[in-house]
């Protein structure tokens, strides 16, 4: 039999791609190999946080790479030092530990928090409390934590020590919480699960009940860290302060690198030899994790975040108007939003696609809108006349086949 090999692609079929492609990025916008411009709102799901080609990120790495890759953690990186303090200075942390990803932060994080018990004395703490429609990541251990059924399905048992609670439920929480429990775990604004948002009080009672009993407060800021939400973590809008916190999507640019925050009283815990990483904080990755900080802890930069983000809600709200038989409800913070859609959210992301306008679905059948930090007044107006070509053109289509 003839082989196929040039006919099939060799990546596995677990990805599914629209069919674009794009030759190179600048700010905000891409450019696709079928020669049109994209306006960018998916940011590479929220990690292209300054955008494409940022000049000061483009020069920090060039630099770097012209004088060293890799060493591995058996010797010390000074921008590990740097980067770690500036982190430390700017959060409720004390001590950093560096990963290549938002996962592999996760799992820092559940390593952690069991590691803080175990020294107390306490092995049998390995229960970590989540939330439904929570997700935290793709090992076997975040899928897990997340509990949702379609990433459990076919990957045998499920790992313990994850109990799922109703989202936003303080009665839950009081009742699962027992001998057994090390800490509970929450995105401060949940990204695929459908940009829902639990409030202020929900994780001013989180911070309490752990105080009180013992645990430990986890918050997943993968995705609304590094100025999302128009403060530097999701967690200050509420005054909640956690323990332990995993961070990676924008705190890299582009560039693979996640981090896990702690409290000097949780990280104390972790011994030498008890956790490590082969690529984790790399000098390439260090080099742009403090370009990246070095832009947004400029003066001024998170409150024009805060400016541009409240005029993309507006005209979002004026978006709903217009078209009500599409558009249920506005969600999220900041540069975190979601339209919840009244029709497949897929078909209005292809109509959007269609117009120039890169979005990213979410579960609830939610529409997310992610836009590098960097955008503009005049790249919001430019967005929302593709969207409201894009929906009226889809109103008109739904029209004719009724």
């Amino acid at each position: 039999m003839a082989s196929t090999s040039h006919s099939r692609s060799s990546i596995f079929k677990t990805l599914t791609p629209a069919p674009l492609a794009f030759e190179r990025g600048e700010g905000v916008r891409l450019y696709g190999e079928d020669g049109k411009i994209y306006l960018d709102y998916s940011a590479g799901v929220a990690v292209n946080a300054l955008g494409h080609a940022h000049p000061h990120l483009v020069a920090a790495l060039s630099e770097q790479a012209s004088k060293l890759w890799h060493v591995s953690n058996l010797f010390q990186i000074p921008g590990q030092e740097r980067l770690a303090k500036r982190l430390c200075e700017v959060s409720f942390a004390d001590r950093i530990f560096f990963t290549n990803s938002g996962a592999e932060a996760m799992e820092c994080c559940f390593k952690t928090a069991r590691r803080y018990h175990f020294a107390a004395g306490n092995p049998q703490k390995i229960d970590i409390l989540t939330f439904e429609g929570a997700f935290h990541g793709r090992t076997l251990a975040t899928i897990a934590a997340g509990g949702q059924e379609k990433y459990l399905e076919g990957f045998g048992p499920k790992t313990e020590g994850f109990i799922q609670l109703p989202f936003g439920d303080e009665e839950a929480v009081n009742k699962a919480i027992g001998d057994t429990t090390a800490a509970i775990l929450i995105e401060p604004v949940q990204g695929e699960g459908g940009i829902r948002q639990p409030d202020g009080a929900f994780l001013r009672f989180l911070r309490q009940i752990c105080d009180d009993n013992d645990l430990l407060l986890i918050f997943d800021e993968i995705q609304t860290g590094i100025g999302r939400t128009g403060k530097l973590f999701a967690y200050e809008w509420s005054g909640a302060a956690p323990d332990l916190m995993a961070i990676a999507k924008g705190i890299g640019g582009g560039f693979p690198l996640g981090a896990c925050l702690a409290t000097e009283s949780a990280a104390d815990a972790m011994a030498p030899g008890v956790h490590g990483t082969t690529f984790g904080g790399n000098p390439l990755a260090m080099a742009v994790g403090n370009a990246v900080l070095d832009v947004v802890l400029e003066e001024g930069f998170l409150e024009g975040v805060q400016e541009v983000a409240l005029y993309l809600r507006q005209q979002l709200a004026e978006l709903a108007d217009t078209f009500p038989e599409l558009i249920e409800e506005i969600r999220g913070e900041g540069m975190l939003l979601g339209l919840k859609l009244k029709v497949p959210n897929l078909d209005v992301i292809s109509a959007f696609r269609d117009e120039g306008l890169l979005t990213v679905a979410a579960g609830d059948n939610v529409l997310r809108l992610l836009p590098p930090l960097v955008i503009t007044i005049d790249d919001v107006r430019e967005a929302q006349q593709k969207m409201q070509r894009a929906l009226a053109q889809f109103t008109e289509i739904q029209s004719a086949g009724k």
